[in-house]
């Protein structure tokens, strides 16, 4: 049952996510393909999944216990408090505590997730931000 309630609230949502990509306005300066395209694909793809997981669903899952539930809750927590961290502390900073914070809860001993956390900040700063020059949140201390 609770497959059928994801598959139709996927169906719902790859239906909004196609309707609102018909109402981006095109400027007249715009390649032949237009900016509505590319949404339109992520909604069909969505759609399409979320029949396959309506009509075919699994046997009754077996669902986890409530730390197990509330693990998935903090996890959930943290992303939303890394997107609201990442204009005041930066890019750099703020995935660095994310990034060891969800290493740390997928197994790796604390020490090694502050390791892992400050290489996957600093790693894709410097692959987005200095090699490829894209703009990242900056923080206090300017990167």
């Amino acid at each position: 049952m609770s497959d059928r309630i994801m598959g139709g609230l996927g169906l719902l949502l790859a239906l909004f996510f196609i309707w609102q990509a018909t109402l981006i306005k095109e400027s007249f300066i715009s390649d032949p393909v237009g900016p509505k395209v590319f949404p339109i694909i992520i909604g069909v793809l969505v759609g399409i999944s979320s029949l396959a997981i309506f009509f075919k669903p699994d046997d009754e899952p077996e669902w986890p216990e409530f730390s197990r539930l509330f693990e998935v809750g903090m996890t959930v927590a943290v992303m939303i408090a890394y997107a609201y961290a990442l204009p005041i502390a930066g890019f750099v900073v703020s995935t660095a505590f994310a990034g060891g914070f969800l290493s740390w809860r997928l197994g790796t001993p604390p020490v090694k997730a502050v390791i892992a956390g400050v290489t996957i900040s600093v790693g894709i700063y410097v692959v987005f931000h200095l090699i490829l020059g894209l703009s990242l949140a900056r923080g206090p201390w300017g990167f």
